[in-house]
This record gives structure tokens, sequence and C-alpha cells, in this order.
């Protein structure tokens, strides 16, 4: 047996005995899947969560029901089983998600994301060397059709940016590519996203990148009210700051240093010998 089982095992138990005890205590609310993910990433991987719903689901102890949404995607609501009059609260869910998942908001959404980066980073004096890149000096990448948000040098050192202003993870075998991509291209890799796994983190941290986690969904702020609203019946983490917080710039600043010294260190001991 792996080691590893009766951990994984022990987690999977604890997330089934709060994911019970939520439904039990919200049993007249209906969520969707993502939803409860997203509550419950401070303490479970979303797939976690997921394997306990879907446990819950099996035993009857969660009813379910696949719903449309716009552009022949769906959505899984849940509800504790006890909730008979379930469907008027499943469509007030259901409208507000097809609100916000509508192309044009998405579209706003994630743009709005970039721009904040590029004025956060602009402001801290990086210097911007592409946008929707996969080139940087002599180097490309060719192995993917992939490219890179931003890439930005500072100090001489240089980064290749990645922005998901979402509120699932990104895709994982896409995070996987662009490490690979920023390692051909000879730059850090710096993943600006709302939530990565931890799992995750210390990979970039491996790979001499940076996750800069922002922990909200960025809206734009014309759309504040359907924020709020978001907040206010989902419980989901989205805000409509108009820049990135200082806080935020200082803890890249701070990364970037400790890259500036590292370099530094290394063209030291070169020079020595």
């Amino acid at each position: 047996m792996n080691s590893e089982e009766p951990i994984v095992d022990r987690i999977q138990e604890n997330a089934q005995k709060e994911l019970i005890t939520f439904f039990e205590k919200n049993a007249d609310r209906v969520f969707y899947v993502g939803q409860v993910e997203v509550l419950f990433e401070d303490k479970y991987f979303h797939w976690v969560t997921n394997r306990a719903l879907k446990y819950f689901e099996g035993l009857g102890l969660i009813n379910t029901e696949t719903r449309p949404l716009i552009g022949g995607s769906s959505m899984k609501l849940l509800w504790h089983h006890g909730y008979r009059y379930y469907k008027r609260e499943a469509t007030k869910v259901l409208q507000l998600v097809k609100e916000y998942s509508e192309a044009n908001i998405g579209a706003a959404i994630g743009i709005h994301g970039e721009a904040m980066v590029l004025e956060g980073f602009a402001r801290c004096q990086f210097v911007m060397h592409g946008k929707e890149t996969r080139q940087y000096q002599n180097k490309e990448w060719n192995e993917t059709e992939h490219d890179l948000d931003f890439i930005f040098e500072k100090d001489g050192v240089g980064y290749g940016i990645e922005v998901k202003n979402k509120l699932a993870y990104m895709d994982k075998e896409e995070f996987a590519i662009k490490i690979r991509m920023c390692k051909t291209l000879g730059i850090k890799p710096l993943f600006a996203v709302r939530m990565l796994p931890k799992c995750w983190i210390k990979e970039i941290w491996e790979q001499g990148g940076f996750a800069l986690i922002l922990k909200y969904q960025l809206y734009p702020p014309y759309l504040k009210t359907l924020a709020k609203r978001i907040r206010r019946e989902l419980d989901l983490p989205v805000d409509t700051p108009r820049a990135l917080l200082e806080g935020t710039m200082k803890r890249v600043l701070k990364w970037h240093q400790k890259c500036v010294n590292i370099e530094q260190n290394s063209q030291k001991k070169g020079e020595k010998q």
C-alpha cells in the first residue's frame, strides 16, 4: 500500500464530514458544484470536494439536477435530499449563473484581469517585452500553439506572466505547458490567478517561479452591481477594485528582489571561477 493512501483517505473523510454538515445547515438552499468547490477551497482541493459531492450523490444524501447554460455547457445543481420545494431556488441560482456566464461578461472579466496585471507591473517599473507572445530575445516556443499573456523584464530578469481571472483552477495541462514555455524561453514563470492548489504553487516555486494568488475574481467597476449580487447570493469571492493593491505588488517586488540577488550571486561565482 502506498504510504500516502491513509493520509488521502483521511482528508477525503474529513471533507465528507464537513460537507454533510454544510448541507444539513443549508438544507433550504441550492448550490452548484463549482460554487461548493470554491467555498471549501481553503481546506480542500477542488477535486477532493468534487469526489465528496459525488459520494453523497451516490448515497442519495444530496439531490442533483443538470441544467444547460449558454453555449452548450451545463451546470450541476445540488441540494439537501430533504429540500422538497427546491425549484424556485434552483431557478434563481441558474439565472444568476447564466447572467455572469454570458460570453460578453466572461470576456470583459478576462480582459479586465489582464489590464489590472499590466497596470500593476507597469506601476512597479517592469518593462513589457511582449503580449500574447511565445518569443523572448532569440528564443521561441514551438512545441504547441500556446503563448504567454505577457513577458516582463526588470533589472535584467525576465518573467513569463499568465493571468487567469476566473473562479475555477486553470487547466492542469495548460499549467504544465506554461511552465515548460518559460523554461524554454529562459524566463521565470509567474501565475497571477485567483487561486491554485498548494501542490501547484509548490511546483511553480520549484521551477523558480511565483504564484501571485489574488483570492478574488476581479470584475470591472461597471459590473459592480452584478459582483455584489454574486457575493450576496452565492457567497463567492468576487470584487471590483480599480487596481491591484499596493500590498499585492509588494509581494511581487519582494520576490523579484530575491531573483535579482540570486542572479547577482550567480554572476559573482562565475567571475571568481
